[in-house]
């Protein structure tokens, strides 16, 4: 149990900067990025190769760095091009997977013997039989905080208010294309990081593997959102890192429950539609709540 409990946790972490991307770009800026599914392998490609060159720490800024220009490219189609912001990301996600071919030279690279930071936690002797958590969460938790900074800032306060009213801020004088490109970018090389963790922790990276990301972000975000509700950024960012942790917990508990392999695709798709249903089900139960106690009420009269 513990070890499927440790299992959960790490993949909760591993997978929480892909649900941060998504708060960055569809709860702040209010735009649904769909570049997230190619971002996610572009971050897990650039990795891969860096760890086969040798570099398996600088392979984190620079899967950073790579998904960050696709996320350049989306918002440069919707703010200079007029593309709808869900067909710019379609766009760029169509382009990114024979990119991602191009970075790898091949559909899957194996990182088998090869140096990780995970390999490099372990041989240190860091955190014991935990290193692979200990390392994924301190990264997690720092880019937590300087997401929390970042959107403390100026510029970020400027980015949370194009998502608030973009016609209030462009009479403000603050160029929203800008904003909405800072946003993007920042958004796509959080899910670029997740990605280039995954490939060390997984040891491969597969062109395929961001398949369904952007939907498994959504559960999580939503599952965050409901369990601790609106308030500051420190809360609604620990939200969305406690929705991943949850997600993955359900997915384990599933898997515990001997769920055949060819049901987890559908138990994964339950677990999503219930996040997203979880809200409105509140909602309509606390409608009914209210409307039983009129009717009590009346009655007593």
């Amino acid at each position: 149990m513990l070890t499927i409990i440790r299992a959960a946790l790490e993949a909760g972490f591993l997978y929480a900067p892909v649900a941060m991307a998504l708060f960055l770009s569809f709860s702040i800026l209010n735009i649904a990025d769909m570049t997230t599914d190619g971002a996610f392998v572009l971050g897990s490609a650039v990795s891969a190769m860096m760890c086969l060159s040798g570099h398996p720490v600088l392979a984190l800024p620079a899967g950073m760095l790579a998904a960050a220009a696709a996320g350049f490219i989306t918002a440069f189609l919707q703010t200079k091009l007029s593309v709808p912001s869900i067909l710019a990301g379609i766009i760029t996600n169509i382009g990114l997977y024979s990119v991602n071919l191009m970075v790898m030279g091949k559909s899957n690279q194996s990182l088998f013997q090869t140096d990780t930071i995970y390999t490099l936690a372990k041989g240190a002797g860091f955190a014991g039989s935990w290193y692979k958590l200990a390392v994924t969460a301190l990264i997690v938790l720092a880019l937590a905080a300087a997401l929390v900074l970042f959107l403390g800032t100026r510029l970020g306060l400027s980015v949370r208010a194009t998502g608030d009213n973009m016609d209030m801020v462009r009479a403000s004088s603050i160029n929203t294309n800008f904003t909405i490109t800072v946003g993007l970018c920042l958004a796509n090389a959080m899910t670029g990081l997740a990605g280039a963790m995954a490939a060390q922790y997984n040891t491969f990276a597969d062109v395929n593997g961001g398949t369904g990301m952007v939907v498994l972000a959504l559960a999580a975000l939503v599952i965050g959102e409901t369990l601790i509700g609106k308030g500051g950024m420190v809360r609604r960012v620990a939200g969305v890192i406690l929705g991943s942790i949850i997600y993955r917990l359900l997915y384990a508990a599933a898997l515990r429950c001997q769920v055949p392999a060819d049901y987890m695709k559908l138990v994964s798709a339950v677990i999503v539609a219930a996040a997203i249903a979880a809200p409105e089900v509140r909602r309509w139960a606390a409608f009914q709540r209210r409307k039983a106690a009129a009717r009590a009420e009346r009655g007593g009269m």
